[in-house]
């Protein structure tokens, strides 16, 4: 007799992906507007770069943190504790008086973003375990599916005209009641008594390759996400409206790509794909930066996208098996380079211009394509 799911069995099943979802259209949104928000508060390259190495700064400073609310009240209490610190940070970058303000909203998002994605990717170690199986590149699937909804959705409000702070709190309210459904439904968490005495760790061994490779991917994800917005708007003079599909199609290729990622993997080997991937990348990156036109551009950045889509997911299935104080930390250097490398770029495209700055990103991919056929760890 065919068993017929019930409405909790799929609430269930739902929940962790629509946590990845929620991350993915949170991360979009503020990315898809940041033309619009330099451009209200009449900030210069360097100004911005300041802005983004604030949310770098909150996210590394925010990894104690998140380290102890996981150890001490699981992933699933900390992913409802940092989504809603999350949601109500993404309205607080719009509403920014000014510089002053918007560093000080940007190290709370950054440190909200950082410990969620800590969070859920802790919960999706434990649900990859249980389940037997790879499923982590099926879960940042979603995540894509998040950054692809967000980027196209801030790509039409602009283009409407539609302002950041009305954007950004539309987008909080509309994610909170899912953001609680997910908590209520997501299986409790079995607490180690002695965890809450540890609120700190770093990678060791072969964790350390993980974190370093996982940290030049975000460098160079990041900033393709903070970046090429602003790079279609001053290299190509498209408007609002047209910027943020550089990103869009980064996302889309990534998320298209990712729904085969398990099965490369079990093909080819985690390290084969990656370092495979990186190149692939590399040569995106390079056809994007001429900015020879706008489909071009979009093209070269969509190249990119799918070739960054293994790195993340097979890396932090590679970490979970050296433990998840090893998983959260490589995620945090993740999530850390994600946030630290756009501010980088900005001093760079300040001082050489901003094709320089994405031009590098290509020969970081090189990096990330060597060091991975290196890492043993990854197999």
């Amino acid at each position: 007799m065919r068993v017929v799911p019930t409405r909790s069995n799929l609430l269930q099943q739902a929940a962790l992906p629509v946590l990845f979802l929620l991350l993915g259209v949170i991360y979009a949104s503020w990315a898809a507007r940041i033309p619009a928000i330099r451009d209200s508060l009449a900030l210069n390259a360097a100004q911005l770069g300041i802005v983004l190495l604030s949310s770098g700064i909150g996210a590394v400073a925010s990894f104690p943190l998140a380290a102890w609310l996981i150890r001490r009240h699981g992933g699933r209490q900390s992913a409802w504790l940092t989504g809603l610190v999350l949601l109500a940070s993404l309205p607080a970058l719009s509403l920014a008086p000014g510089f002053a303000g918007l560093l000080l909203a940007a190290v709370v998002y950054g440190a909200a973003s950082s410990s969620f994605d800590v969070a859920i990717n802790a919960i999706g170690a434990d649900a990859e375990k249980l389940a037997g199986r790879s499923i982590m590149s099926a879960l940042h699937a979603w995540f894509c599916v998040g950054t692809v909804s967000g980027a196209l959705i801030g790509s039409a409000v602009a283009g409407m005209g539609v302002g950041p702070a009305m954007h950004f709190a539309a987008i909080a309210l509309l994610f909170l009641a899912p953001l609680h459904l997910c908590y209520a439904n997501l299986d409790k968490d079995e607490l180690d008594p002695r965890g809450a005495e540890r609120s700190f760790a770093i990678p060791r061994g072969p964790a350390v390759v993980l974190g370093a490779i996982c940290f030049s991917g975000a460098v160079a994800e990041g900033s393709v996400a903070d970046w090429s917005g602003v790079f279609m708007k001053d290299r190509l003079g498209v408007g609002d409206g047209i910027a943020p599909l550089a990103f869009a199609g980064f996302a889309a290729m990534m998320l298209a790509a990712r729904l085969f990622g398990d099965r490369l993997k079990d093909m080819f080997g985690a390290r084969r794909v990656i370092c495979t991937g990186a190149l692939l990348a590399a040569t995106g990156i390079f056809i994007a930066v001429p900015a020879f036109n706008t489909m071009t551009t979009i093209f070269g950045f969509a190249i990119a996208g799918a070739g960054m889509a293994a790195l993340f997911p097979f890396v932090y299935s590679a970490a979970a098996r050296y433990g998840s104080t090893a998983l959260a930390a490589v995620a945090t250097f993740g999530y850390s380079g994600n946030l630290i490398g756009p501010p980088i770029i900005g001093f760079v495209a300040h001082g050489w211009g901003l094709q320089t700055s994405l031009a590098l990103l290509g020969v970081l991919c090189l990096f990330i394509a060597a060091a991975a056929f290196l890492a043993r760890a990854l197999d």
